[in-house]
């Protein structure tokens, strides 16, 4: 036992002397409990929505103030013709669309049924459902209020209120459609930011980084060989999830497969470029796996939308997942999979992947030369 307490002691030591471990070990837990703490919900909140208004009535007003009021959906817009539903689903500003019919007012004040249509977003086939939950939900409540009011002598009560549900993109609201393209995102995050991070430590574990810094190699040269065969690994893995997801698990890929791959390359500069900037904070293989992991991978996880919405989350972690590059990623797949968009509706997530990638990869490398000098 004695023996058992010194080797415990002396592991403590060591432990306490590397101090890039002592983050990774205390604050990096805690960090990511109070932020994940909030961020991760299975609650779907502030639903946005636009609502297409053919009716233009006293009656169809209070219908879109019953939603105004809810705490469950934000109208952005209201929206003057149908043309303008699609740009709205493309670029995913709303989830849900609310279409109320012209005489719409006029079959309310007779008491005749009306009818009114809901258009939902079916990519996140989960929080759609429960978006929709909630919509038919409260037009079955305001149903029911405008059945209790008094009425005028001599009008008949009205009728009630019918929903309509049509779904786009993925209309038999399979949740594969929606994880399986996210999960394209994840493994080039995993492939190409731990394992690149990963293998360049090893050189520096085994002496042979320094070798290959004396040789006639330039140092662009250097940076490129090292990061080259991560980079088609995930080119490989690109094909490899594609036709997997497409063949076997039957996904529509809508949109064109060249663009998904050259935005997916756009992409592997910022994952080689963390890959990269994460070896040049590390001294071995533990802290650049521990580093990739708890600083990177498991953050962009949960705050980029690859399981829990982002509108769902609290108002001040919002703004945070604008620096997360899996968000914008996560985006292009879903779009160019399920909703056939093209680069005129992708190009600011696309700006947004090169804002974010070539000034990592540009730290990364002169991190990486400092380092060497």
């Amino acid at each position: 036992m004695r023996r058992l307490l010194f080797m415990v002691w002396k592991e403590l030591l060591e432990l306490r002397q590397d101090r890039r471990m002592l983050p990774i070990v205390f604050v990096a837990p805690v960090v990511q409990l109070l932020i994940l703490g909030y961020a991760v919900t299975m609650d779907v909140r502030d639903v946005p929505m636009v609502v297409l208004d053919e009716d233009r009535t006293s009656s169809s007003r209070k219908l879109i103030d019953q939603f105004s009021a809810s705490p469950y959906f934000t109208v952005q817009s209201i929206l003057s013709s149908g043309r303008e539903i699609a740009p709205y689903f493309e670029q995913g500003r709303a989830w849900l669309v609310l279409s109320i019919p012209a005489g719409y007012g006029q079959r309310i004040g007779s008491g005749r049924p009306a009818t009114v249509q809901f258009l939902a977003d079916g990519t996140d086939a989960t929080s759609t459902n429960i978006g929709v939950g909630y919509a038919t939900n409260l037009l079955a409540s305001y149903a029911q209020e405008l059945v209790a009011e008094r009425l005028p002598p001599g009008t008949r009560p009205p009728g009630g209120l019918v929903a309509d549900v049509r779904v786009w993109f993925n209309p038999q609201l399979e949740t594969r459609f929606f994880m399986i393209p996210g999960v394209l995102a994840l493994l080039l995050i995993v492939m190409t930011v731990v394992l690149a991070s990963m293998g360049i430590v090893r050189e520096k574990e085994l002496g042979t980084l320094e070798q290959l810094h004396v040789t006639p190699l330039k140092r662009w040269q250097l940076i490129v060989g090292k990061l080259l065969p991560y980079a088609l690994i995930g080119i490989i893995d690109i094909f490899l999830v594609v036709g997997v997801a497409v063949g076997w698990f039957q996904v529509p890929l809508l949109g064109s497969f060249w663009l998904l791959f050259g935005l997916t390359l756009v992409f592997l500069l910022t994952t080689l470029g963390l890959g990269l900037f994460v070896s040049t904070i590390s001294q071995n293989q533990q802290q650049a796996m521990m580093t990739s992991v708890f600083f990177f991978v498991v953050p962009m996880m949960y705050l980029s939308g690859f399981v829990f919405p982002i509108e769902s989350m609290p108002a001040w972690i919002q703004p945070i997942t604008y620096v997360i590059p899996l968000r914008y990623y996560l985006v292009i797949v879903r779009g160019i999979f399920l909703k056939g968009v093209g680069l005129e509706t992708l190009w600011p997530q696309a700006l947004a992947l090169l804002a974010w990638g070539v000034p990592i990869l540009g730290l990364a490398t002169f991190r990486s030369q400092k380092t060497a000098g």
